[in-house]
């Protein structure tokens, strides 16, 4: 028993170890997706709970000009590169490099298969009315050893209104899920995992955006050869333009261009 105990000890010591990038100061981990799967599955069945963010080009960005959201993605125990601007630019930028993209939306299926082989509880909060719940109806179905915790879908304007939040905060404390998937988009899900982490500390709180929506198929994802071109940002806003279009025009091209000038100096002092 004291040996099994040791062994625990040292794989979950293993888990923590890896190399970062910085990209605009932001530590991206170098860590694949089935690793970083397997990092929040060891965090959560040794109850050590974790926070963890999947960050794409907008998050970096809006780390840049909103200080207070930098402090809660400077708290995370992970961050993951969503994004393949990301990617490219620790490419420029020079070793360590990113070795792939971990996309919020495919770690959420990959996490969500790992964890019913390893009988971790999962618990659903957020997305579009409805929605938490056919994800969950989906993920029974494609995964019968699941155990989804519970799910909810808070109103909109809930974060204003202490009985909604007081709601949420009851049904995660009788749930006590080993992880907690929070679809509300950014910033909302990073902000809400700060202000109610408290009520599960020992659960792993990932930050998943659209993804519950994918599951459900309310919103149809790129095809594979798309993701990994980099252009998914595309048919994202050829699906939802009035939404997406300040986010990915805008400010999305002028912040991935101001990225990679930033790693192409970055590359220019390392060779000097």
């Amino acid at each position: 028993m004291a040996a099994e105990t040791l062994e625990m000890t040292e794989k979950e010591q293993q888990s923590d170890v890896y190399d970062t990038v910085p990209l605009f100061g932001v530590e991206f981990a170098c860590i694949t997706e089935s690793q970083s799967v397997d990092w929040v599955c060891d965090r959560a069945a040794s109850g050590q709970g974790a926070f963890i963010v999947t960050a794409n080009l907008d998050h970096l960005r809006r780390c840049r000009v909103d200080p207070s959201y930098r402090e809660l993605v400077d708290d995370a125990d992970l961050v993951v590169a969503d994004g393949m601007p990301l990617i490219w630019a620790s490419k420029v930028q020079g070793p360590p490099l990113l070795p792939e993209r971990v996309a919020g939306s495919s770690m959420t299926i990959s996490l969500c298969e790992r964890a019913s082989e390893r009988g971790l509880s999962i618990y659903l909060l957020g997305g579009d009315e409805g929605v938490a719940e056919r994800a969950s109806e989906v993920l029974t179905k494609r995964h019968p050893g699941i155990q989804i915790a519970g799910y909810h879908c808070p109103p909109f304007g809930f974060e204003k209104n202490a009985q909604q939040m007081d709601t949420i905060r009851d049904g995660l404390a009788a749930a006590s899920p080993d992880i907690v998937l929070v679809a509300l988009g950014s910033p909302k899900q990073e902000k809400l995992i700060r202000d109610i982490r408290s009520v599960c500390p020992n659960a792993c709180w990932i930050g998943v955006g659209i993804s519950l929506s994918f599951i459900t198929g309310d919103v149809a994802r790129a095809p594979e050869w798309v993701q990994k071109a980099g252009i998914e940002w595309m048919h994202r806003l050829i699906q939802e333009p009035k939404r997406l279009f300040r986010r990915y025009i805008i400010q999305g091209i002028p912040w991935g261009l101001r990225l990679m000038g930033h790693s192409v100096k970055a590359r220019v002092k390392k060779s000097r």
